[in-house]
C-alpha cells in the first residue's frame, strides 16, 4: 500500500516500527489515538504495554484519551496552566476529591 493509502491506526504502527529499529531507551508518544475508532485506540494502547514488555522501553504518553491514560499508565501527571497540579496512579487520581483532577475523569 501507498503512504497515503494507510489507516490512521496503521500510520501510527507504521511510526513505532520506524522508532524501534533505534532502540531507544524512552518513547515520547504525542496522543497516540487520536482520531481513532474506540477499537484501534485500545489495540494501540495495548500495543504500547507490549512495546514497553518486550524492548525494556519507557514510555512518555502524553493523552486527553482517559481510556489510553488508563490502560497505559504506571503514574499519571495532570498539568494544569502549564505546572504539575497532580502526579499519582490513574486509581488514585480517580478517586480524587480535587473539583480540577475530578474534570478529567467524569
Amino acid at each position: 500500500m501507498m503512504p497515503s493509502e494507510l489507516s490512521g491506526g496503521m500510520k501510527k504502527r507504521v511510526a513505532l516500527a520506524r522508532t524501534l529499529i533505534l532502540k531507544p531507551e524512552i518513547i515520547l508518544y504525542d496522543e497516540p489515538t487520536t482520531g481513532l475508532d474506540p477499537v484501534t485506540s485500545r489495540k494501540i494502547s495495548k500495543l504500547i504495554n507490549e512495546v514497553q514488555q518486550k524492548y525494556k522501553t519507557s514510555a512518555l504518553i502524553i493523552s486527553h484519551d482517559m481510556s489510553c491514560v488508563r490502560l497505559t499508565s504506571n503514574r499519571v501527571v495532570i498539568l494544569l496552566n502549564g505546572k504539575c497540579h497532580a502526579n499519582r496512579t490513574y486509581e488514585q487520581l480517580e478517586k480524587s476529591e480535587d473539583n480540577q483532577v475530578k474534570q478529567f475523569f467524569e
